[in-house]
């Protein structure tokens, strides 16, 4: 579906998703592409200091993707939170055999859609288990 059929929410999942696939690919120019052109955009990988500017963002990206020991992840439970112009995502990367890390994905409005400012992502607590999908009220907790 077209981005300007979606929901704003929609809209912005998809971009959410796109840096993943762009991550799981290892496609230099898919990341290139999402990261937003006409407003300022910062990063913080595990570990890295904040890297901010275009210009540092995206060769950081150029080492991690290009390198042979890119990690492998993908995203899972991502929330969308809509403000106004901009919006953000939290999510977990699940990271193959390195466990997961919690991700916070920063969004804004440009002229041609939803754009990546901002990504940080580190460790954090195990997740909560997912709530009951049953309608029966769930058991006692003791």
């Amino acid at each position: 579906m077209p981005e300007e059929a979606m929901s704003d929410e929609d809209a912005v999942l998809a971009a959410n998703q796109a840096f993943y696939s762009a991550f799981a690919a290892r496609d230099i120019a898919a990341m290139d592409a999402l990261w937003a052109a006409e407003t300022p955009v910062a990063c913080i990988h595990p570990g890295w200091d904040a890297l901010v500017g275009r210009e540092a963002v995206m060769e950081s990206w150029a080492a991690i993707l290009g390198g042979p020991a890119a990690p492998r992840i993908r995203c899972e439970a991502p929330r969308a939170f809509l403000l106004g112009p901009s919006a953000f995502v939290i999510c977990r990367e699940m990271l193959e055999q390195q466990g997961w890390l919690i991700a916070t994905n920063v969004f804004a409005r440009e002229a041609d859609g939803w754009r990546m400012v901002h990504h940080q992502a580190g460790p954090a607590a195990q997740p909560r288990p997912a709530p009951p999908t049953s309608d029966r009220p769930p058991g006692p907790l003791h």
